[in-house]
């Protein structure tokens, strides 16, 4: 594989020899003025030719024209843009740096800044992290995936939580990379919060559809979070105070414009605050930590190093003791990743990246029982471990191309589940683990943005993926096509077609709760999952009001999806040493189809004074398991007929912002007993039960009609969130107070049926979480 990849290489260094002559290229790096912050997506146009690109994702660019005197504009949302005039007779290298102060004076036409209607790829929503920081959100936790959550396409998991479910998709067919590392479980607090830090974050995608063939092994889409580089300039700080965790980031050059580093950290006080109010012999806490930490060297033009790093930690805890008998139980579950990446620039046209990987997630469960001499101590341990390779090229011939090919491969290696119980009676003590797996996946690709005329844009590709796990082998070709053809001035249709390709299934247990979900591989039994999606759509720019209106299609089928069989869980899977028996996973789940379509509208406003979305999402999302629901078709937990968001900041000016959300979405699907059968015996009292005369117990069997056929309630919520701004001597304060849930509904997170034994009838009992929640942070950017 590497081996043809080197010899693509030398084949595209031939000819862009003889495809040179007479035209020369202008290189280089964007910057942001005062941190040297690399600039992902700069728009790079030149208004003679009408030809453009953009920057990548380290902020390289690349034009190659003709022989002429050319004026270059440099523009990005947010930023002043800037021209370059010259006349081109050679090659050039120029750095930019773009200043984010206001440019009232210059007008950017719609042709020299970057319009969706322009841009190839589409079902691609990008979020300005200063916008995030700006909405309003639970007890004031600025939370990344909640976001996405409000935008269409996507769905939310239960009351609060951070479950994404895009497109018909589960949280485990979403790629979530940051740094390149994949994250495989993205939650704090059991799903209420997200672990991803705002401080640290510079930019934040969602491809939810026509996915470039530089992607690969999930399904349903990709959340590719990039970290901040750190200041090379001068040392910058952000500290933030609310009402349940405290934050502090801090960067700066270590040698100024050539070396600088990132540290921001997050943890939670609920354990410190709670303390003082439990009994001595009683004690119980949960907290949770987060890190974010990068280091980045430049040695010359050429040469770049980046080294960075993400820590975890949630950890719920719980201890007594009395005069013979002491008890101890926790619950901690967290994610560690690494990224090294070597940016390397072959000449003016070529870039290259290098990415060593490693990530690892680990669950553990601990209980320990004493009573005098006896004792009972369980560990549970579950935990997968990545180590992996990249290396990517970036290939910008003419304005016309954008070629883009790769190699990567991966190391799994999988502790699906390990419980060891020991006990003074011998007779209670278990030793049940399941082997450890070990598996590899991999994958060859290759893609061009190609300008085929000045209408018709195409991004074609093909990526060729494989895995192997314990001698189960699957290799699986997996095209990729987008095109964008111009209707009219800012007005373009699009279309797309992705097939995708998973190694990895997630074993999920909705009724447990709890962070014990399973990370295990496709193997000869259970076969990877596959889908095929296709989507239409409109992209229209409104420039006079700085609007983006895209309306788009979907159709997407999947087959080899998983699910537990009825009664199944993650209890009780691996090899039990003490009885010689094995429980295997693969006998616990069953595999299915997935079907998912339906239309999608969103109306964006990125820049000006007010700011925020209009989404709306009509959708079904149907399961079919031939060992599940007599074997017919059901809609998925999370299909939500319809579904609405409408999210609006206004800046008031320098020292206010106003911001508010809203949303709506049809009620879960979930199954209930239609019918119970009740059971009744006549106790007699006698000389050993004389407190059970004239009592009557009773138990209830329920009976379940097809799976899913019940609809919870609607969802729908606002809140509301003002902030104040005031610079200080040597900081900017800032002061926010927000409100979740404001009219207070009482949003359902899940039912139950009671029998009231008075009626002899079953009632249906409804859950619900957070009435209106006030909250209150402050925050200091120095």
């Amino acid at each position: 594989m590497f081996i043809k990849i080197f010899r693509l290489f030398l084949f595209l260094l031939a000819i862009q020899g003889l495809h040179a002559q007479n035209k020369f290229t202008i290189s280089g790096y964007i910057t942001e003025k005062g941190s040297k912050e690399n600039l992902p997506g700069v728009t790079v146009y030149v208004p003679k030719l009408k030809l453009g690109t953009s920057s990548n994702n380290y902020g390289f660019f690349s034009i190659t024209l003709p022989k002429d005197s050319v004026e270059v504009v440099f523009s990005y949302v947010g930023f002043k843009a800037k021209k370059l005039s010259l006349y081109l007779d050679k090659d050039v290298n120029f750095n930019v740096e773009m200043s984010t102060e206001e440019l009232e004076e210059v007008t950017i036409s719609a042709e020299q800044s970057r319009t969706i209607s322009e841009e190839t790829q589409m079902s691609t929503v990008d979020i300005p992290i200063e916008q995030i920081k700006q909405i309003p959100a639970l007890l004031g936790e600025k939370d990344v995936l909640k976001v996405i959550q409000l935008m269409p396409g996507v769905q939310k998991g239960s009351e609060g939580s951070a479950g994404i479910y895009v497109r018909g998709g589960g949280p485990d067919q979403n790629l979530i990379i940051l740094d390149e590392a994949p994250v495989y479980n993205a939650n704090h607090l059991f799903g209420f919060f997200s672990v991803f830090n705002g401080d640290a974050l510079k930019s934040v995608e969602l491809i939810k559809g026509g996915f470039p063939a530089r992607y690969g092994g999930r399904l349903s889409s990709v959340i590719d979070l990039q970290m901040k580089d750190g200041n090379k300039e001068k040392l910058h700080g952000e500290a933030g105070i609310g009402l349940i965790a405290s934050r502090l980031t801090l960067e700066g050059p270590i040698i100024k414009n050539k070396c600088s580093f990132l540290v921001s950290a997050r943890r939670t006080y609920i354990d410190a605050l709670i303390y003082p109010f439990l009994p001595k012999n009683g004690k119980a806490g949960y907290y949770f930590y987060d890190m974010n930490a990068k280091l980045n060297y430049v040695f010359n033009d050429k040469d770049r190093l980046y080294l960075s790093g993400f820590f975890g930690k949630d950890k719920f805890y719980l201890r007594s003791k009395s005069t013979d008998t002491e008890s101890k139980a926790g619950l901690d579950w967290g994610n560690t990743t690494g990224t090294l990446r070597w940016n390397h620039l072959f000449n003016s046209r070529l870039f290259s990246n290098l990415s060593l990987i490693f990530t690892r997630y680990q669950l553990g469960i601990e209980s320990q029982e004493k009573y005098g001499t006896d004792y009972y101590n369980l560990k549970y341990v579950s935990n997968i471990r990545d180590l992996g390779a990249k290396y990517n090229f970036d290939f910008m011939p003419d304005p016309n191309h954008y070629i883009k090919f790769g190699v990567n491969s991966t190391w799994h290696h999988f502790v699906p589940q390990a419980v060891v119980v020991k006990s003074s009676d011998p007779g209670n003590e278990l030793n049940n683990k399941s082997a450890a797996i070990d598996t590899y996946e991999g994958g060859i690709f290759v893609e061009d943005d190609w300008r085929v005329t000045s209408k018709l844009k195409m991004n074609v590709g093909f990526r060729l993926s494989g895995f192997s796990s314990r001698g189960d082998n699957f290799v699986n070709p997996e095209p990729r096509a987008a095109a964008r053809y111009l209707l009219g001035k800012d007005f373009s249709l699009k279309a797309s077609y992705a097939l995708m390709n998973q190694y990895l299934h997630l074993l999920s247990n909705t009724g447990i709760g709890l962070p014990t979900d399973l990370w295990v591989p496709a193997t000869n039994r259970v076969k990877p999952q596959q889908s095929q999606q296709v989507a239409l759509g409109l992209a229209k720019d409104l420039k006079d009001q700085n609007l983006t209106i895209t309306v788009e299609g979907y159709y997407k089928w999947m087959k080899n999806v998983l699910n537990y069989k009825e009664g199944s869980s993650f209890l009780n899977i691996g090899d039990n040493s003490d009885t010689g028996t094995q429980n295997d996973w693969q006998d616990k789940v069953t595999s299915g189809k997935g079907l998912s379509y339906g239309a999608e509208i969103l109306i964006q406003k990125k820049v000006g004074k007010f700011t925020g979305w209009i989404g709306y999402t009509l959708s079904w999302t149907w399961l079919q398991f031939d060992s599940l629901n007599f074997g017919e078709r059901y809609p998925a937990r999370y299909d939500r007929r319809h579904d609405i968001s409408v999210v609006g900041i206004y800046k008031i000016n320098d020292h206010i912002t106003l911001s508010s959300t809203w949303v709506y979405g049809t009620g879960n699907a979930i199954t209930l007993p239609v019918a119970s059968y009740v059971i009744e015996q006549h106790v007699v009292s006698g000389p050993q039960q004389p407190q059970l005369a004239g009592y009557w117990p009773y138990s209830a069997v329920s009976d379940y009609g097809k799976k899913n056929s019940f609809r919870m309630s609607p969802y729908h919520r606002m809140d509301i969130g003002i902030q104040f701004h005031k610079k200080l001597k040597r900081c900017v304060r800032t002061f926010e107070f927000s409100v979740y849930n404001v009219y207070s509904r009482q949003n359902p997170f899940f039912y139950f049926a009671e029998y009231d034994r008075d009626t002899k009838k079953n009632k249906l009992m409804q859950i619900s979480l957070f009435p209106i929640l006030p909250s209150v942070s402050w925050s200091y950017k120095f």
